[in-house]
């Protein structure tokens, strides 16, 4: 019985999908108006677009909208430059380290503790160290301090016994115990002041604070580095290179801050590696320095006193191609930009030379090369 009922089942389920399949299927067709026909889609051949050869199709419009401007390339005699990596540090001659000589504890001053970025002056008082004294060492001078004025208070009785027979003693026992009542003043004074005295923190030169690493009631040692003082307009340059060479041969550097170029007056090489590298040495006196934080790395430009034949561009021009290739986008139409394959040098922070690639005459894509080079 179970299996008669299964075989009807299966023969309706059989029977229902002959006739869905066997249906007619009717044409489905677009309302009036949206029927395109069997013509093909076609793209549209009037924006941009990347050829099949790597160039690019951008009319003038989209040009007008991604602001694209180009340049006349000329080939000129440039200084060969190298870019070497370097930081910045303190002159000597215009800052300063605030340390204390003794072990101590931080007291502030009647101003109170000056912080990072606060203007000084050279005198100024910046804070207080009481110094540390061991208890047996503070007991001993206590001891030694009561000596002194007990003896003090005898010399004075005898002073004033001997003043009262001026006339009848010798005029050198008064003058010897003057003198000693003199001596024992001076003692007293110069052992209570040991035992309550405290180092005055000065700072040593006009400037800015740079760094400030005290606190009120803070235990510090003796040499311990509790303010940096800085010109922010005079600072030093230190640059590393593998080239020993290179020290002789300095005709000019710079350095990169912000969009402004600030000169580098070359002081010098050291005479010792540093990490397998030569230091160079250059003084920054500029107003853009101010931009600049103690210590932080930068990048400085060299230009040796050799020269070498290349065409100027900006570094905006160079872009990086699907193969990892430096190019230059070359307008070689009135709406047709081409990829240059180039070989550049470093010029300076704003500038390659490029020594191939391209030739005089050529317009460079500069601005609005990056979205050039984005189009697909």
């Amino acid at each position: 019985m179970k299996k008669f009922i299964f075989s009807t089942r299966l023969q309706r389920l059989v029977l229902t999908s002959l006739l869905i399949f066997s249906a007619p299927v009717s044409e489905v067709s677009a309302g009036e108006g949206h029927d395109h026909g069997n013509a093909p889609a076609t793209a549209n051949t009037n924006g941009p677009q990347r050829n099949p050869d790597g160039s690019v199709f951008l009319p003038k419009q989209a040009q007008r909208q991604l602001m694209v401007r180009t340049i006349v390339v000329e080939e000129q005699t440039l200084p060969l430059s190298f870019e070497l990596n370097a930081r910045v540090l303190m002159d000597p001659n215009a800052g300063g380290k605030v340390q204390p000589l003794n072990a101590g504890r931080i007291e502030p001053g009647p101003q109170g503790l000056p912080n990072a970025g606060q203007s000084v002056s050279k005198g100024d008082l910046l804070a207080y160290v009481v110094t540390a004294v061991a208890p047996l060492e503070k007991a001993s001078q206590s001891a030694q301090l009561a000596e002194l004025r007990a003896a003090q208070t005898l010399a004075e009785k005898r002073v004033n016994r001997l003043r009262k027979l001026a006339d009848t003693i010798p005029r050198k026992d008064l003058d010897a115990a003057e003198s000693e009542l003199l001596s024992l003043t001076d003692r007293i004074s110069v052992v209570d002041a040991g035992l309550s005295s405290r180092e005055a923190l000065m700072a040593p030169v006009t400037g800015v604070i740079a760094t400030a690493q005290a606190v009120s009631g803070q235990v510090v040692d003796a040499r311990e580095l509790l303010f940096e003082i800085i010109d922010p307009q005079r600072l030093r340059i230190e640059a590393l290179t593998f080239d020993p060479t290179l020290a002789n041969n300095v005709g000019g550097a710079f350095l990169l801050v912000g969009e402004q170029r600030v000169p580098l007056t070359y002081l010098g090489a050291a005479r010792s590696l540093r990490e397998q590298a030569l230091p160079l040495n250059f003084l920054a006196s500029n107003p853009q320095m101010l931009d600049l934080a103690l210590g932080q790395p930068v990048k400085v430009y060299i230009q040796t006193k050799r020269q070498t034949r290349g065409i100027p561009v900006p570094m905006a021009s160079l872009m990086k191609n699907s193969s990892n290739q430096t190019v230059v986008w070359v307008k070689t139409g009135a709406e047709q930009f081409t990829p240059r394959t180039v070989t550049f040098e470093p010029l300076n922070g704003t500038q390659v030379a490029v020594t191939s690639g391209i030739k005089v005459g050529d317009r460079v894509a500069t601005h609005g090369a990056t979205l050039i080079n984005q189009i697909r």
